[in-house]
Formats: C-alpha cells, structure tokens, sequence
C-alpha cells in the first residue's frame, strides 16, 4: 500500500455570536494605500462604533502594517491569506473609504457563505463609494448574494435602519422601484424598428473590441466573457500594452508635435511646468499624443471598432496617463491620424487618408467592457440619428443637495480621471484645461482634459453581468450648471484635476441608484433636446434588446411604466 502524505486542510474557527468580521480592500500602489489610510481607519471607528451600538463587535480580520504604514489587503495572495483564518459563517464586513482592487478579495468572498455586507462613507475625499460600487458589480458578476450600504458618518437613520435588519436578517431590503423591465411594444415604432436593424447589422458584420490587456486593477467585473459578446456580434482582438509602446516609439517628434497644435489652436491650455514628478511637462504632453496616434494605427490596422486601454498597472511604470488620448479618441473632432509613411500593411496605406475621420472610436476606459457594449451601441444608434456620438464612462464619485439658481434636488458628481471628450464640456476645446494628473496614482505623469460638462440633457446607462447574461440598465438626466463657488468646493471635495459632470437623474434618489448600480461606471451620451433624448433612449433600448440584452428602464423615462409612487412596506 503506497504511503501517501495526505494533505490537511485547516479550516478556520467557527463564528462566535455577536460577532462580525471586518476586511478592508486596498489599491496595489502602495503611495495611494499610504495616503488614503487615515480616511480609512477614521471610516472604521465610526463603523465600528456604530455596530457596538447595536450590541455586535466587529473584530477587524487583518491588522495594520506598521512597516508598509496602512492597513489594507493589497494584493490577491494576501487576501487568500486572511480569508483563510475568518468563520466562513460568520457576518463579514467589506468597508471601504478608498479606491480598491475588488480582486484582491474575491476568492474568499466566493467562498464566504455567511452574510456580506459592503460599506462605504459618504465622501469625495478618496473614491470609496467607487470602489465599493465596484465590488457590488463583481460580486453581482459572480453570484455572491450581498447587501450594501452607506452613510456620512454612520449614525443617521438610514444607515442604522439598514444594519438593524442585516443583523437581525443578513440582508438589507432598498427601494428599488425605480426599475422596470423594458416593453418593446411601449417604444415608438420608427425608433424600435431603428435599433432592431442596427442591432441585426452589427450582428451580421460583426464588431471588433482591441483590449489592451483585460482586466485594469482587478475590476472583475469589467471582463465580459467572450461567448456572450459573440451573440451580440462583438469580437476581441486581444492586442498587447507592450506593443503600443513599442507602436509609440515608431511616432515622431514632428507628428506629435502637430497634434499638440493643432490643440493649441482650438484654445486648449496645457498647465505645465519643469517638474517631472509633481508638474505636468510640455514632454509628458508629446508622449501622451504619441500615445493617441500609435493607438488609432493599431485600432486602424486590426479593424477595430472600438477600443480600450488599461494603463493601471501595466502602462504607469512606463509612460504618460493614457487619459488625454482616450479623451480624443472619443471625440469627432480631434487632431487627424495618418498612416505611418512605408506603413503598407495599413487598411488606408495605399491613399494616406486620415484615420476614422469624421468619426469617434469609442474607446472604454480602463478597459471596462461593459462600458465597451454601451460604448459601441450609443454609437452606432447616435450616428444612424444625425446626433453627436460622442460618449464616456465616468466615475459614480459622490454628489449632494443643491439649492439655489433655480435648482433644488440631488446633483451627482460624475468624473471620470480625464479621459472626457471635449465635445461635452462647456466651451468644447476651449472649455478644456490639461494638468497633471495626481503622482499617487500616475507617477509619470501626464495630462487631464479638464472641464465642466455643459448643461443639456443625457441618456445615461450601464451594461453589467447578472445571472450569467448581460444587462443593461438606462435612464434620463439632465447636465446642470452650478454656480463657480459650488463647482470648486466639488472639485476641492474630489480630484481637481478631473472634468466633472454636474448629473440630476430623472426620477431616481440617491439612495435608489446606490442600491441598485452593479459597476463603479455610468455611460453618458448628450442629445440636443429632451425629445432627442427620450427618441434616441427608445432606440437604443431596442437595438439592446434584439442583441439580447436584458433592458431595464430606470426612473422618470418616456416609453415606461409609469413610477409607482406607494409607500415601500
């Protein structure tokens, strides 16, 4: 008989009663885990605290690093690590006040069987409510069962309300009746009948995705798996980061430098300055802008339709931000493209024309593909209308009640880390200012297209994986413009150097969109007026649905059942 060593496996203690565990996920960076720790543990007092109340102590699951100076799991093995020696039974907390890798905990959330609950505070400071949006998406992604919650400073009722019932029950309930299933037979004709061909067009030419390496800080659910893009038509051509450095180092000097005025022309002002580490460079801008053309060669030379580059990690070590050539790459209008000279494996080589001219390529921030889908849709419905196609992700940062100037209603803060095209912001490329973006996060630096996103009014929506099938859901808003005073204490509140979108939601509260967003991103596209708005959102709802997206119509939307207004419970 063989003398096998037979492995054994520890399983950790079983949960006490009147306990919760706590873990924190980080960045990977760790300057940002260092800056942001204060916020964080300031978070976790309250939090605590807050559950002491309630007669639950909270047993943190990982303890502070006094060598690295935070105390967050920054990285995927560590978070194995920690998992390892919590109750897979007992109640788990996931608080985050800062920016995190959702990846760094997924493996042990996968496996926790015990009730989940994940928490943010209420605050612009650091992107803690982005992050736990995040995490919400991946989790939704995975079929996790979770409940979420947030609050300023964890002793309103709202807050104790809902930890009162996930002790009592391990699940918070929310409103969430601002969300109806689409009715085709409710959309108007000419418009359902739009978005059914384009959705049978793309189906039948296919589209093609260039990913510059999947899977950007962790975001889970940013990936979409390959057999559901193919029933909508969509193909990835998986390109490399490395490659568009090496497509960066064929771009000349001259050719940058003509991008970069022909920006100056259109009014762009460009805050640099001779400090590498902390100031935006005339350097930094010309690396950017090679960035931007050996991109669109790339998207040019593999057929793409559209396109999504990473940056965080793979670029940053390595070149400047990316944000100022997505920005671009979104807009109509933007500096002309051509093939390189003796470049004869392009598609246009043999006549030089310019690159994709006259029209945007989408391209999806940090590669989130859910943003891809919604991306390459609004553009093709957009287009097939006569309307301006140009559209970006932006961050679900913060927001706050606003008063005055004829406004009086929730006004979210959307900001995206610079990467807007300039067609949405107040005064185009002369509304639009480049600074350096934050060493925490871009140690090399580069620039933001910097702005206030004009009033008008917007489709906003977001397309995530639930249930093993894609999802989208879409509402109406409308861009405010806030007084000067207003609009710096939100970019003070935030990350100044960032373009920020002043979004009123039709028909859906904070607290409504909170609970039911599955992604740290919302897509935004501008229509002229509200009736574009409302005949542009029926199309693209429909090209959705014959894709074989699940739709789901949020708030205040034309073509809907209309909102029920009874009282939850």
């Amino acid at each position: 008989m063989a003398n096998y060593r037979i492995p054994k496996v520890v399983e950790p203690p079983a949960a006490r009663p009147g306990e919760a565990y706590l873990v924190a996920s980080g960045d990977l960076r760790l300057s940002a885990n260092q800056q942001c720790w204060a916020a964080q543990e300031d978070m976790e007092q309250k939090l605590v605290a807050a559950f002491a109340r309630e007669g639950i102590q909270v047993r943190r699951a990982h303890p502070y690093d006094p060598i690295q100076k935070h105390g967050f799991i920054s990285s995927q093995r560590m978070g194995m690590e920690v998992f390892k020696k919590i109750p897979r039974d007992a109640p788990l907390i996931v608080a985050e006040a800062v920016w995190q890798y959702s990846y760094h905990v997924l493996a042990g959330l996968r496996d926790h069987r015990g009730p989940i609950l994940t928490v943010a505070n209420w605050s612009g400071q650091w992107p803690g409510l982005v992050g736990m949006l995040n995490l919400n998406g991946c989790l939704t992604k995975m079929g996790q069962n979770y409940s979420t919650i947030w609050s300023e400073d964890f002793t309103d009722e709202f807050f104790v309300k809902a930890i009162r019932q996930w002790i009592r029950k391990g699940r918070i309930t929310h409103d969430t009746r601002h969300v109806r299933d689409l009715d085709l037979a409710a959309l108007p004709k000419a418009e359902a009948e739009l978005g059914a061909a384009l959705a049978r067009r793309m189906q039948a030419d296919k589209a093609i995705f260039g990913i510059f390496d999947e899977g950007c800080m962790g975001m889970y659910n940013g990936i979409i798996e390959d057999d559901m893009l193919n029933a909508c038509g969509i193909y990835k051509e998986r390109l490399s980061q490395s490659a568009l450095v090496a497509a960066m180092r064929t771009v000349t000097d001259a050719e940058a430098a003509a991008a970069r005025r022909w920006l100056d022309e259109r009014g762009m002002r460009f805050v640099t300055g001779k400090d590498e580490a902390t100031e935006l460079t005339d350097a930094q801008v010309l690396e950017q802008l090679k960035m931007y053309i050996a991109a669109m060669r790339m998207a040019d030379l593999f057929g793409c339709d559209a396109i999504g580059i990473q940056y965080q990690q793979g670029l940053k070590d390595m070149t400047a931000a990316s944000d100022l050539a997505e920005g671009l790459f979104n807009n109509v209008e933007r500096p002309p493209v051509y093939p390189p000279k003796g470049g004869t494996e392009y598609l246009h080589a043999e006549t030089g024309a310019e690159l994709y001219a006259g029209r945007a390529l989408p391209h999806f921030n940090e590669v989130d593909e859910g943003a891809g889908v919604d991306a390459l849709v609004t553009n093709r419905v957009w287009t097939a209308m006569g309307l301006d196609p140009a559209t970006t992700l932006h961050d679900v940062r913060w927001g706050r009640h606003y008063q005055g100037n004829g406004i009086d209603t929730f006004v979210w803060v959307l900001e995206i880390s610079g990467a807007v095209p300039p067609s949405h912001l107040a005064g185009g490329y002369a509304g639009a200012t480049s600074e350096r973006q934050p060493p925490m996060y871009f140690p090399r630096g580069g620039g933001t297209i910097k702005g206030e996103s004009k009033p008008g009014e917007i489709v906003w929506s977001r397309v995530f994986v639930m249930d093993r099938r894609l999802h989208a859901d879409m509402g109406r808003g409308t861009v405010v413009s806030l007084p000067a005073q207003e609009m710096q204490q939100r970019w003070e509140s935030t990350t100044e150097q960032w373009p920020i979108m002043s979004a009123v939601l039709h028909g859906v509260n904070r607290d409504q969109f909170m609970a039911r967003h599955k992604a740290n991103h919302i897509q935004v596209v501008y229509a002229p007026s509200a009736q574009a708005a409302d005949e542009a959102l029926a199309a693209k709802a429909a090209m959705f649905a014959a894709l074989g997206i699940a739709v789901h119509l949020c708030g205040e939307v034309r073509y809907s059942v209309p909102l029920r207004r009874e009282k939850v419970g």
